[in-house]
């Protein structure tokens, strides 16, 4: 009691008391030094910005880029000069600059991917990239309504994600009122067609 409290007054900070037996054996699976909320702030951080309405999609994310990491750990065991190595390093870095997710073709641009970059790759982010939208709440409201198609077929998830490819046929559905707000916006609305 007043021995603590004097400690604490003089400066020392009094350390919390060793835990007794039976404490250590209940929290032994309990650790004080990292808490869940320190990684949360991360996500959640994350979760605003690329503002993804559902959780279990960043952990989904999450998980992908974590199996990504550990194919690249293996893939980086092999011999060098193993053909299949080779050929599998390929299609990896291939598939995922295909989709988007890494800048350049590069096995070292896999070795740490992180969640984000599939938050980078929702077509509401793309929206705001390629100026279809101002904000990224905006374009999640916007293809939530069902303004926006991705090449022959209407969009309504925000949480599908455009592929390199596909990042050109990103564009307003035909009968859209904004489409027609920006044609007329431009002087090149016609109303063949509108119909």
């Amino acid at each position: 009691g007043r021995a603590a409290r004097g400690a604490w007054r003089r400066g020392r900070g009094a350390m919390p008391r060793k835990l007794k037996y039976h404490e250590q054996k209940l929290l032994k699976k309990v650790d004080f030094l990292t808490w869940k909320q320190d990684a949360n702030l991360r996500e959640v951080k994350i979760l605003r910005r690329y503002h993804v309405q559902d959780r279990e999609d960043y952990h989904t994310y999450n998980k992908v880029a974590g199996v990504v990491t550990q194919l690249v750990s293996a893939l980086k065991k092999l011999d060098q000069r193993d053909p299949v190595r080779a050929e599998l390093t390929d299609a990896l870095v291939d598939k995922l600059y295909a989709l988007g997710l890494i800048p350049q073709k590069r096995l070292l641009a896999c070795v740490k991917l992180p969640a984000s970059s599939f938050c980078r790759r929702r077509l509401p982010v793309v929206m705001v990239k390629l100026r279809l939208a101002e904000t990224v709440k905006e374009a999640v409201e916007l293809v939530e309504q069902g303004h926006v198609r991705v090449g022959p077929e209407n969009v309504t998830d925000p949480a599908f994600l455009v592929t390199r490819a596909m990042e050109d046929h990103v564009t307003w559905v035909d009968t859209s009122r904004i489409k027609r707000t920006v044609m007329k916006y431009n002087d090149k609305l016609d109303d063949y067609d509108l119909l």
